[in-house]
C-alpha cells in the first residue's frame, strides 16, 4: 500500500514512467511498466508509426473529431479513414496487453492506480492540422472544440480502464508546446500569415476546463522548464518536471512554492537513455534531496509531495535501459518514502 500524496488521489513515494516506450510489442512494453513500478502506466510505443505517437494516441482518444495524415502531418477530416482505424487499433491492442497481464498476474479488481497519458488541448492543437493546412491553434473555437472533444475521448477511456481493470486512474496530460503556444512561436502556414499566442490566462482556463470535466487525478507533463505563468493559475494539478532543466534563478522559488503550498511534483530524475557513466539511485536521491535542501523545503516533502519518473519518455531507449531506468525510479522513491534522508554521503 502507498500513502496518498498532499490529499490529491496521487500515491507517493513511489515511481512511475513518462508514457513511451522502445519496441513494438505492447506486451513486453505492459510487462516491463507493470513489473518495475508500483505506478504503472500504459505505454505508448512510437516506433509503429502513424498512430501510434504521441498526437496519433490522442486522435484515437477524439470524440466526432477523425484525423489523418496528410503531407507528413496530422490533420482534422470529415470522416475516420486509415489512419483513425489505425490510432484506434493501437489504443485498443495496447489496453488488451494491459488486460491480459493484470489477468495474469492477479491484479484485476485490486483497486491499485494506473496511469494513462494524452497529449494535452494545447501541444495537440500546435501540431495537428485543420482541413487548410493551418495549424488548429490558429483557430480559437477549434481549440475550444478539441479541448471538449478531448475531455469527452478521456472520461470513456477512463471509464473503460477502470472497467477493464478495477483499478483507480490517473491521467496525465503532455503538454510540451504550451510555451510557444503562449508565446504564438507555432511555425504558421506561410509568414505573412502568424499564429497569433494564446496569453497564459486564456490557456490557463482553457486546461483547467478539461482538468474539471475528468474528475480523477491530473498530471501535467512537460520535458522543457516549468511555464510558472500557466501552471500557478492551475487548481489540483500535479506537476512532471524534468529536473534537470530547472534553473536556479528563475525556477527554483516557483517550485518551493509549489510544493510548500501542498503541490505534487513527479521528480524527472532518471535518465531517459543509458549515461555514459553508471548511475545508482542513491546518488540521484543524493541530488534530489540537494535540490530540496537548497530550495528551503522540509525533507518529508520528498516522501509525502513526490513521485520519481525518468526525465522524458523512454522510445529513445533500449530495452535493458528502460527496464532499468523505471526500476531506479521506483527504488528512489520508496528509498524516499522510507526515509527522507536516504542520499549517498
Amino acid at each position: 500500500m502507498t500513502a496518498q500524496a498532499a490529499g490529491t488521489g496521487l500515491p507517493a513515494g513511489v515511481g512511475t514512467g513518462v508514457g513511451s516506450m522502445p519496441g513494438t510489442d505492447p506486451s513486453e512494453a505492459v510487462r516491463i511498466a507493470s513489473g518495475e513500478l508500483d505506478l504503472p502506466f500504459l505505454p505508448e510505443l512510437p516506433a509503429r508509426g502513424v498512430g501510434a505517437d504521441m498526437i496519433g494516441r490522442t486522435g484515437a482518444l477524439l470524440v466526432d473529431l477523425p484525423l489523418d495524415m496528410v503531407h507528413h502531418a496530422y490533420r482534422l477530416t470529415d470522416h475516420p479513414n486509415t489512419t483513425t482505424r489505425r490510432a484506434r487499433d493501437w489504443l485498443r491492442w495496447d489496453l488488451d496487453a494491459l488486460e491480459e497481464h493484470w489477468e495474469a498476474s492477479g491484479l484485476v479488481g485490486s483497486g491499485r492506480t494506473v496511469k494513462v497519458q494524452a497529449c494535452g488541448p494545447l501541444t495537440f492543437a500546435a501540431n495537428a492540422e485543420l482541413r487548410g493546412g493551418h495549424k488548429i491553434v490558429k483557430d480559437r473555437g477549434a481549440v475550444r472544440d478539441i479541448a471538449a472533444s478531448l475531455t469527452e475521448g478521456l472520461r470513456g477511456h477512463v471509464a473503460e480502464v477502470t472497467r477493464r481493470l478495477g483499478a483507480k486512474v490517473l491521467v496525465q496530460l503532455d503538454e510540451p508546446d504550451v510555451g510557444r503556444v503562449i508565446d504564438g512561436t507555432v511555425t504558421p502556414l506561410t509568414r505573412l500569415d502568424p499564429i497569433r499566442p494564446i496569453p497564459a490566462p486564456d490557456a490557463a482556463e482553457l486546461m483547467q476546463g478539461v482538468v474539471d470535466g475528468l474528475d480523477v487525478p491530473v498530471l501535467l507533463h512537460s520535458c522543457g522548464r516549468p511555464r510558472w505563468d500557466l501552471t500557478d493559475r492551475l487548481e489540483r494539478v500535479a506537476l512532471s518536471i524534468d529536473l534537470t532543466r530547472l534553473r536556479p534563478d528563475a525556477d527554483y522559488d516557483r517550485l518551493g512554492a509549489f510544493v510548500d503550498s501542498d503541490g505534487v511534483l513527479a521528480a524527472g530524475l532518471v535518465p531517459a537513455t543509458e549515461p555514459e557513466a553508471p548511475v545508482d539511485a542513491e546518488t540521484l536521491a543524493g541530488r534530489l534531496t540537494e535540490l530540496i535542501d537548497r530550495i528551503g523545503l522540509p525533507r518529508r516533502v520528498l516522501r509525502d509531495n513526490i513521485l520519481v519518473t525518468p526525465v522524458c519518455g523512454l522510445a529513445g531507449a533500449t530495452g535493458s535501459w528502460a527496464t532499468r531506468a523505471l526500476s531506479l525510479s521506483s527504488e528512489i522513491a520508496a528509498g524516499l518514502a522510507a526515509d527522507p534522508d536516504y542520499r549517498s554521503s
